[in-house]
C-alpha cells in the first residue's frame, strides 16, 4: 500500500444557516454540522468512519465531493484542491470520486431500467459509444457485481434490496473511480445480505485497487472492512487510527463508550468487561462552545480536569508518541 495519501481533508467545515423572516430573512444561528474535520486515505486503503446518528458523517462526504460546498478547508485529491475547482473540471475530477448511497431502493429512479440506470454515468461522460459497446459495458458492470445481465430490463421494484444494493455499486463502477464512499450501504439490509454486499466491496478493492471511505454506524461491519478507523462525535474527529490498534488501545472516552456498547459473543467475557456508560443529553450543533464538545458527557472530566480546560479549550487531534493514532482529548492518557 503506497504511503502518499489519494485524498487529503484538512478542516472541513461545513455550516448551515439557519434564518427567521419571511420578506426579510436574516441569520440567527447555523447549525455546524462538520466542523474541522481532517483526515486522509491511502490508494487500496478502506478508512472507516463511526459515529452517533446526526454527527456529521454523511455531511462530511458530501462536503468532500462538492455536492455541498464546504464553509471552510481544503479536499486535496491527488494533490488537487477540489474546493476551488468548478465547472468542467470539477465535474472531470468526479469521475474519480463515487457514491453508493444508503437506501438502495430511494438512490434508483423507480421509471428507469436497470440498463439505463448503470449506462447514465456513461451517457454523462461521453463514454457510451456504440449501441452495442453500450450494452457490452452494462453487462460487464452487473456481472462484476454478481447479477445476471438479462436483468437489464427490468426496473427496481422487481429486485431485492441486496440486489439493488449491487446496481448501486455497478452504477458506481461504470466511471472506473478510485474512490468511492460508502455511506451506510448496509444499513437497510439484513444481515445475511450485508455480509454478501462487503466481501463484493472487499473482492472489488483487491482486484481494481479501490480505496474506500466506509460511513456507518455498526461497529462491527466497519471493524470487518476497515484498515483504519476514524471516530467522529458532533461534526469533529475524536480519534482516528489502525482498526487493531484502536480496539486494542482506545484512548478517548466517547471512543471507549462506544466500541463498548458492541457486545462480545462469549458471555463470560461480556459479564466481566467494564463499560464506560454515558449520561447527559447529545450537545446541539447550534451551539458554540469554547471547549470540548464531549466534556458535558465525559465519564473522565470529573476526576482528571481541576482547571476546567476542558471547558475552556478544544483539543486538537494530535499523534500518541509520533504514532498513526491520533487522540482529540486533553486527558486520554489517565482514562
Amino acid at each position: 500500500m503506497s504511503k502518499e495519501p489519494i485524498l487529503e481533508v484538512k478542516d472541513l467545515e461545513m455550516h448551515f444557516p439557519i434564518e427567521e423572516g419571511i420578506l426579510f430573512t436574516r441569520e440567527v444561528a447555523r447549525v455546524r454540522a462538520v466542523n474541522g474535520v481532517n483526515f486522509h486515505l491511502k490508494p487500496g486503503e478502506t478508512l472507516g468512519l463511526v459515529g452517533e446518528s446526526g454527527c456529521g458523517k454523511s455531511t462530511t462526504a458530501r462536503a468532500v465531493l462538492q455536492l455541498h460546498r464546504p464553509t471552510a478547508g481544503n479536499v486535496l485529491f491527488k494533490g488537487e484542491d477540489l474546493t476551488q475547482l468548478s465547472g468542467e473540471r470539477l465535474r472531470q475530477v468526479r469521475r474519480n470520486l463515487q457514491l453508493i448511497f444508503q437506501d438502495p431502493y430511494a438512490s434508483l429512479d423507480p421509471r428507469w431500467t436497470v440498463r439505463r440506470i448503470v449506462a447514465e454515468p456513461l451517457h454523462n461522460f461521453g463514454l457510451a459509444g456504440s449501441r452495442a459497446e453500450l450494452r457490452d459495458k452494462v453487462h460487464h458492470l452487473l456481472e462484476t457485481v454478481g447479477l445476471d445481465p438479462s436483468f437489464e430490463g427490468r426496473y427496481p421494484h422487481e429486485f431485492s434490496g441486496g440486489q439493488r444494493q449491487r446496481i448501486g455499486v455497478a452504477r458506481a463502477l461504470a466511471l472506473e473511480p478510485e474512490v468511492i464512499f460508502c455511506d451506510e450501504p448496509v444499513s437497510a439490509l439484513d444481515v445475511s445480505i450485508q455480509a454478501q454486499i462487503i466481501n463484493l466491496l472487499q473482492e472489488l478493492q483487491e482486484k481494481r485497487g479501490l480505496s474506500y471511505v466506509f460511513i456507518a454506524h455498526d461497529i462491527a461491519v466497519v471493524r470487518h472492512i476497515s484498515h483504519r478507523i476514524a471516530i467522529m462525535y458532533l461534526g469533529r474527529i475524536v480519534e482516528t487510527a489502525a482498526r487493531d490498534d484502536l480496539y486494542a488501545n482506545t484512548r478517548h472516552p466517547y471512543s471507549k463508550a462506544l466500541l463498548g456498547a458492541v457486545p462480545i459473543p462469549d458471555p463470560a467475557i461480556e459479564r466481566k468487561r467494564e463499560k464506560v456508560l454515558l449520561e447527559g443529553a447529545l450537545p446541539s450543533p447550534r451551539d458554540v462552545r469554547a471547549g470540548c464538545d464531549f466534556a458535558s458527557r465525559c465519564p473522565l472530566r470529573s476526576s482528571v480536569d481541576k482547571d476546567d480546560r476542558c471547558l475552556k479549550e478544544v483539543p486538537r487531534l494530535l499523534p500518541i508518541a509520533g504514532k498513526e493514532h491520533m487522540v482529540a482529548c486533553h486527558y486520554h492518557d489517565q482514562g
